[in-house]
């Protein structure tokens, strides 16, 4: 527990950090997503694998828990960090519970989330797979893009160190870097891959010209875009078709709409600008939120009437659209965690889809997942 000796003045430096530098709309708002639920468990009514050990999927040729961890949020984002002991036994929960998929990036804390999934990690590191990621020069005041080639060999020796590895499992490309072309990019990382310091590679919000150039040099594994119930993006602008077409997984960041979808939230909900990026994005405006109860109100509805809770029939939905989706639910607090979990047991049938579908046809979204400004960065 060393490494988190000076967890309080990170912790001082980091606030200081958010109010100081214009990143509320670039890089520290990278997040996965924040899980938030009742302690209700499901049942029955729907079909589920009651027991069953958690299976498996593939991302490329990675394999990984159906359902994976997005760990961001215990230390950075959503609000003030977890206790580091919470954060340490929420982690170890989730291994318990089938979990062998786990989600961070140098940027959430900045490092601090690194660190406390190294430390959570480091008692069954060979029975788990470590995803995180690079992109960015993290300065004092502001953080800007990077992905120089010298740069990611530097971020990825960085990041083995914090997570108390020899070899990061799955190496992703935060946001693309416009100033340096996408094959340096993934000839960096080819050439991390050959020296057994990273097993694959990954890109986070990119799109089909990026993926497909970046996976003619090194193979791409799995591509990391905000996906959701409410959130289609990706099924419109080519990027699940390419990874169909290619062999490449989808990780979903924001399963849960970033905690909307748990019917947790509200209009009046506070979101402090300090700690929480939220704060700043369109749909978590008062006006956005109250519009788009309606979509929290359909799933609620939906999972009463089959003793499940909202954020289960979110989960189970993505898990249905594709085989080789993989979501990284994120959540500090072991009773949501455990629930979540539960959708792993969920199993809509083709005419639960549709009901869903049909519902959602008739309702619209308001409010863009991102700002003008944040959504620059998302080629």
């Amino acid at each position: 527990m060393d490494n988190f000796n000076s967890q309080k003045k990170e912790e001082s430096s980091r606030r200081n950090f958010l109010q100081q530098s214009a990143i509320a709309g670039m890089g520290l708002l990278f997040v996965p997503n924040l899980l938030s639920a009742s302690n209700y468990q499901s049942e029955h009514t729907l079909k589920k694998e009651k027991g069953a050990k958690m299976k498996t999927r593939k991302l490329g040729k990675l394999e990984v828990s159906t359902l994976g961890a997005g760990c961001m949020s215990i230390s950075a984002n959503y609000g003030i960090s977890a206790k580091i002991e919470d954060g340490i036994k929420t982690i170890r929960t989730a291994f318990e519970n089938g979990v062998t998929f786990f989600d961070t990036a140098e940027v959430y804390g900045p490092y601090t989330n690194e660190t406390l999934v190294g430390e959570a990690l480091s008692p069954f590191r060979n029975k788990v797979t470590i995803a995180t990621k690079f992109g960015f020069e993290i300065g004092a005041s502001q953080i800007t893009l990077n992905s120089r080639p010298e740069h990611i060999k530097k971020a990825v020796e960085q990041s083995l160190k914090r997570l108390k590895t020899d070899r990061i499992d799955l190496l992703y490309q935060h946001r693309v870097d416009p100033n340096v072309p996408i094959e340096d990019v993934a000839g960096a990382v080819k050439d991390l891959i050959k020296e057994g310091k990273v097993l694959h590679f990954g890109l986070s919000e990119a799109n089909t010209t990026t993926i497909r150039k970046a996976h003619l040099v090194q193979p791409v594994s799995a591509i990391q875009t905000e996906y959701s119930f409410m959130e289609r993006s990706v099924e419109k602008n080519g990027v699940l078709n390419i990874c169909e077409e290619l062999g490449i997984g989808f990780v979903p960041w924001g399963p849960l709409g970033m905690g909307y979808l748990t019917g947790k939230l509200n209009a009046q909900t506070p979101f402090d600008s300090k700690f929480d990026l939220r704060s700043a994005f369109d749909r978590f405006t008062p006006e956005s939120l109250a519009a788009n109860m309606q979509i929290v109100n359909l799933l609620n509805s939906f999972a009463s009437a089959r003793n499940a809770t909202a954020s289960q029939i979110a989960l189970a939905w993505l898990m249905a659209q594709k085989p080789f989706i993989v979501s990284i639910a994120g959540t500090r607090n072991i009773p949501h965690l455990k629930e979540n979990l539960g959708a792993y047991e969920i199993k809509l049938s083709t005419e639960d889809l549709q009901e869903l579908e049909a519902a959602y046809s008739k309702l619209k979204v308001n409010g863009g997942r991102m700002n003008a400004m944040q959504m620059t960065f998302c080629q």
